[in-house]
C-alpha cells in the first residue's frame, strides 16, 4: 500500500457581504479553539428554512458567524463544551466541530529563478522572456490555441487557494479584484490585503499557470485573456478548514465565476468517510456547496493528489491524519477524496515532461477525468537525480522577502490549473456550455493516452528506495490519464 500522506503542492477585519452571502456579527472563525471557543458546522435540512436551526444554535450558547442559507450550512462559534449535544434536535440535521479537521497545505518546494537566470532568458522584448522554459505549454497544443483565442475577460476562474499576489507584474492586470475575497474561517473579507498571500505562494503559482499576462514579462498563462479571482481558503498556519472551502464554493457561485481551481484537499484524513459520524457533516456541507455552485454554472476542477494512490481501490488508510499522529483504519467505497471525488468535479492527474504519469500522481479508473502537465523532476533520470526545469515554471511570491518572481513547483496542484486554463479557453471560444457540457467537451477533445504495459515503475533509481510502482487499468479511458491529455487547440477550434 502506498504512502497516503498527500501534498497539496503544490490560509479579522470588517466583514463585507457579497450577494447571497449572509454574515452574522461575531468573531471570524479560525477553525480551531480561540480561548474556550470552538468552531462548528451546523447543517439544517436542505431545501427548508434554517430558522429552527438558528434558534437551536442560540439556545445552545452558539453564535452564527456565517449563514450559507442557500445550502442550509452555518458556521458557528461556541464555548459551550456540550454544544454538539445541546444543539441537536428538530431543525438540525447534523453538526460537527471543525477543530482537528483542518488539513495542512504542504505546498512543496518552490525553486525560484535567480536574477541572472531571468536576465539570461530575456530576448525578444515583444515575447514572454521565459516562455522557452515552459515545456508544458506546447505539450497541450497551446501555441495553436492562442492563434485562435487567448481567452475572454468575461470568463473568470476562481482560484481557491492561499491567495494571489496582486502586485505581481504578470498578474496585476489579470485579477478580478471585485470578485476576490478571503474565506478563511468561513467568513468573507474582501479587503485586498486579506486575499493576498501571507505565508504561501501556492495560489500565486497556480494563478500564473492559468492566466499570466502576455505583456513581455516573465511567463505566459494558458488563458492570458481571462481573469482570475483570488478566493483565499488557506490560513496563516497553512491549514484548510472545511468551512473555508464551503465559503469559497458559495462565493464563486454568487459572483459570476464559471470555473474554480482546487489544488488542495479537505480534511486531514486522506479520505473523507460518509459513514463516519465525525466526517459525515463535512461531506454533506462540501457536497452541498459544490452542487450549488454547479447549479449556478460553475465547473469545479480539482487535483487528484500526490500519493501515487489508486483512488479506485481503497481498502486501508494507513498514514492519516496529516495534522497529528498517523493511524491505520480500514476504508471502503463510502470514503472519498474531497473535493476531487465529489460528484460533478473534473479530476486531474499529472504528467511529467515525457508525457507519462508523474511518479507521485494519484490515479484510478473511473476517478481521473483528464491529465495535464504537473511536472516531474525525477522521471527523465529514472529517479537518480532531480532536474528542476522538469517541474512547472510559473509566478511566485517570496513570503519572507515579500517580493515577486518566477519559479518551479510540481504536483497535481500544477496540473489542475492547466485544465482550468484550457476550460477557460473553451468557454471563451464556445460560450454558454453548462458545467456538465464543459467537462464532457474537455474529455472529448483530450488526446487519448493508453496505459503502459505491466507494472509502471518510473523512478526505480530514486536514492530513498521508495516504491512508486503503479498499475494502470482501462483502455481508451483509463486510470492514469482518464480521457487523455487536455488539448487547448482542439478545445477552441
Amino acid at each position: 500500500m502506498k504512502n497516503l500522506r498527500r501534498k497539496a503542492l503544490a490560509t479579522a477585519s470588517a466583514l463585507v457581504l457579497g450577494a447571497g452571502l449572509a454574515a452574522v456579527a461575531g468573531s471570524p472563525a479560525t477553525g480551531g479553539a480561540t480561548g474556550a471557543e470552538s468552531t462548528f458546522l451546523v447543517l439544517a435540512p436542505q431545501g427548508g428554512k434554517a430558522d429552527l436551526a438558528v434558534a437551536r444554535v442560540a439556545a445552545a450558547d452558539g453564535t452564527v458567524v456565517a449563514n450559507y442559507h442557500q445550502i442550509g450550512v452555518m458556521v458557528v462559534r461556541s464555548a459551550n463544551p456540550d454544544f454538539v449535544t445541546d444543539v441537536a434536535g428538530a431543525g438540525v440535521e447534523s453538526v460537527a466541530p471543525t477543530a482537528g479537521l483542518g488539513t495542512v497545505l504542504d505546498e512543496g518546494d518552490t525553486v525560484e529563478m535567480t536574477a541572472a537566470q531571468i536576465a539570461e532568458a530575456t530576448g525578444d522584448p515583444t515575447a514572454e522572456p521565459l516562455y522557452g522554459q515552459q515545456w508544458d505549454l506546447p505539450m497541450i497544443d497551446l501555441p495553436r490555441a492562442h492563434a485562435v483565442t487567448t481567452g475572454s475577460p468575461d470568463v473568470v476562474v476562481g482560484v481557491l487557494d492561499s491567495g494571489i499576489s496582486s502586485s505581481h507584474p504578470d498578474l496585476a492586470t489579470q485579477i478580478a479584484k471585485d470578485k476576490s475575497t478571503s474565506c478563511v474561517g468561513g467568513v468573507v473579507d474582501t479587503a485586498e490585503a486579506a486575499w493576498n498571500p501571507t505565508t504561501s505562494d501556492h495560489g500565486t503559482h497556480v494563478a500564473g499557470t492559468i492566466a499570466a499576462a502576455l505583456n513581455g514579462v516573465g511567463v505566459a498563462g494558458v488563458a492570458p485573456g481571462v481573469k482570475v479571482a483570488a478566493v483565499k481558503v488557506v490560513d496563516n498556519e497553512l491549514y484548510i478548514y472545511p468551512e473555508a472551502a464551503v465559503c469559497g464554493f458559495i462565493w464563486a457561485a454568487e459572483h459570476g465565476m464559471q470555473l474554480t481551481n482546487n489544488s488542495y484537499y479537505i480534511d486531514p484524513w486522506q479520505l473523507n468517510c460518509r459513514n463516519d459520524a465525525r466526517q459525515r457533516p463535512v461531506w454533506q456541507a462540501v457536497q452541498r456547496a459544490i452542487r450549488y455552485a454547479q447549479n449556478k454554472g460553475v465547473l469545479t476542477v480539482a487535483a487528484a493528489g500526490n500519493s501515487n494512490f489508486d483512488l479506485a481501490h481503497k481498502f486501508v488508510d494507513p498514514d492519516s491524519p496529516n495534522n497529528g499522529i498517523p493511524e491505520v483504519r480500514g476504508v471502503n467505497g463510502a470514503c472519498v477524496v474531497l473535493p476531487a471525488e465529489a460528484p460533478g468535479v473534473l479530476t486531474v492527474s499529472a504528467v511529467g515532461p515525457t508525457g507519462e504519469k508523474s511518479h507521485y500522481s494519484s490515479y484510478g479508473q473511473g476517478v481521473i477525468d483528464v491529465a495535464a502537465p504537473g511536472g516531474d523532476s525525477r522521471i527523465r533520470t529514472r529517479g537518480a537525480t532531480s532536474t528542476t526545469a522538469d517541474a512547472i515554471l510559473s509566478t511566485t511570491f517570496n513570503t519572507v522577502t515579500r517580493t515577486n518572481g518566477w519559479g518551479w513547483k510540481q504536483g497535481t496542484s500544477m496540473a489542475s490549473p492547466h485544465v482550468a486554463g484550457v476550460a477557460a479557453l473553451a468557454l471563451s471560444a464556445h460560450p454558454g456550455m453548462t458545467p456538465g457540457q464543459l467537462a464532457s467537451f474537455l474529455a472529448r477533445t483530450a488526446g487519448s493516452k493508453r496505459c503502459p504495459a505491466g507494472r509502471y515503475d518510473p523512478i526505480p533509481l530514486i536514492p530513498t528506495g521508495a516504491d512508486f510502482t503503479a498499475t494502470c487499468q482501462g483502455g481508451t479511458r483509463n486510470g492514469f490519464y482518464g480521457a487523455g491529455m487536455v488539448n487547448a487547440y482542439d478545445a477552441v477550434k
